[in-house]
């Protein structure tokens, strides 16, 4: 199967999914809970999501739990969305993208910090 078809279908499953999470009311849930990315399998059977949250790894692994026990009820919305005949099994897993993310931006502005300050005290 041609690799577009299966990369056009991750990105319609990962926009889907976005919407999705939206509406979920499961309190271990984050509502700030992000898809990182969806990998589909070459025969299209299975799907891996890769979800993340800002408040950190602990919320993610938390929101996977939610995720695993609303799996009937996501997986039954994303078909009805996308009208496919058959819809790949869904697997969650955490990913802790995000929260890295904001490590290394915090450890840049706090190099630009003190570059800023540095040349402050050389003028």
């Amino acid at each position: 199967m041609a690799s577009y078809k299966i990369d056009r279908m991750a990105e319609d499953i990962k926009r889907n999914l976005a919407d999705i999470f939206r509406e979920l009311k499961d309190p271990r849930i984050s509502q700030l809970l992000s898809v990182v990315r969806v990998e589909v399998s070459g025969d299209m059977s299975y799907a891996k999501v890769f979800v993340s949250a800002i408040e950190g790894y602990e919320q993610s692994v938390q929101s996977v739990k939610g995720l695993k026990s609303a799996t009937g009820y996501i997986k039954r919305e994303l078909s009805a969305r996308m009208k496919m005949r058959k819809m790949p099994e869904l697997r969650f897993v955490a990913d802790n993208s995000i929260e890295h993310g904001a490590q290394i931006n915090k450890i840049i502005e706090e190099f630009e910090h003190k570059e800023q300050t540095q040349d402050g005290n050389e003028d």
